[in-house]
């Protein structure tokens, strides 16, 4: 297994600059996603790790070793892209081996690596299928096992999941996850489904304008956003100003269109009267009543059906606000409703910038 590490790295193109001073370390043996909006720069920061691309400034590890100046062909990477790059007119078999054989492994070596990655993503009985009599969800599974039958140090994926409809994506989403535990590889996974990252990372760093704004498990980037746009872009969260009053110990007071609020957070020192912003994640908000804290009155003004959630519009003064709700619970809610609403003190998250 392979840790891979990036040390100040930057890449423009002409005046873009489309990766700007990137620091990141991926842990041997995990699965981290780079996770951002089209244009951010991720894609990019794959190439420059893959050897596509030479960086600018900075540098790229393997392990402690600098790759810089390592062309492709030598990193020993295994790569799948978004769109499968299968040989037509090669069998499955064939595709899987022919990696093998540019690297002239002895015909006894390639029978048996190809028959193990076989078994391991479940295609032994299309071995002899040739890419046009395959599923979009073959295939792809096709070129997974080509990247891995040489047995990488590292595996490169660059959406590969995004050419397919939502319940394929879900299948493989879960077969991806079983195979990288099972053999161990340190995984660098690009998208800008949220949904893939937070289900399949160890790690995900997201990323705006060539910047990596958060690093951090799944649960930690979602709960505990560190700035605004990772706050809405992650997740359905409703965020507005706020003012802080005061702080004492891990509980902050503060000043919102709604009333005077409290919020348990780790914030670091700000000063009494400093402008924030306040993030309620959807789901998060509960029904109130008089003993309930930061309480406030909401009307419903849209519904919308998610099978086993409702995802429910409201207005509350002059904002729009969003409450994710386990459909069991609001049976009988309609458009026009008042409700009285309170968000938990311990899941409020104060943000400055």
């Amino acid at each position: 297994m392979t840790a891979v590490r990036l040390e100040r790295v930057s890449k423009r193109f002409g005046t873009t600059i489309a990766v700007h001073n990137v620091s990141l370390e991926v842990a041997s043996g995990e699965l981290f996603f780079l996770l951002g909006p089209s244009g951010c720069g991720k894609t990019t920061l794959l190439r420059l790790i893959a050897g596509f691309l030479e960086p600018d400034e900075g540098e790229i590890y393997f392990d402690d070793r600098p790759m810089r100046h390592v062309p492709v062909q030598r990193r020993d990477l295994g790569i799948v892209f978004q769109h499968y790059a299968l040989w037509p007119h090669r069998s499955v078999f064939e595709n899987i081996a022919y990696g093998l054989e540019v690297r002239r492994f002895p015909r006894g070596e390639i029978q048996r690596r190809v028959q193990e990655i076989l078994q391991l993503m479940r295609l032994e009985a299309y071995r002899d299928r040739y890419p046009g009599q395959l599923s979009g969800g073959q295939q792809q599974r096709v070129a997974m096992a080509r990247a891995l039958v040489i047995r990488p140090r590292v595996l490169l994926l660059d959406e590969p999941l995004s050419n397919l409809d939502a319940a394929l994506r879900q299948e493989l989403r879960e077969e991806i996850r079983r195979i990288q535990r099972e053999i161990h590889i340190t995984a660098i996974y690009v998208t800008h489904d949220q949904g893939e990252a937070l289900s399949m990372a160890d790690h995900l760093a997201v990323m705006h304008q060539g910047r990596i704004l958060q690093v951090g498990s799944p649960r930690e980037v979602y709960e505990r956003p560190t700035s605004r746009f990772v706050a809405t872009f992650l997740g359905q969260g409703n965020l507005f100003p706020c003012r802080l009053l005061c702080q004492e110990n891990s509980v902050a007071q503060i000043e919102t269109t709604f009333g005077a609020w409290r919020a348990h957070t780790q914030l670091p020192h700000h000063a009494t009267g400093q402008p924030l912003y306040c993030l309620v994640r959807a789901e998060h908000w509960q029904l109130a009543n008089e003993q309930s804290p930061n309480r406030l009155e909401a009307v419903v003004k849209r519904i919308d059906f998610h099978g086993d959630v409702l995802l429910v519009e409201l207005l509350a003064s002059t904002h729009s606000l969003y409450w994710r709700v386990p459909t069991p619970l609001a049976p009988n809610l309609m458009p026009g409703h008042r409700l009285q609403l309170s968000a938990p003190p311990e899941r409020i998250v104060l943000l400055s910038d």
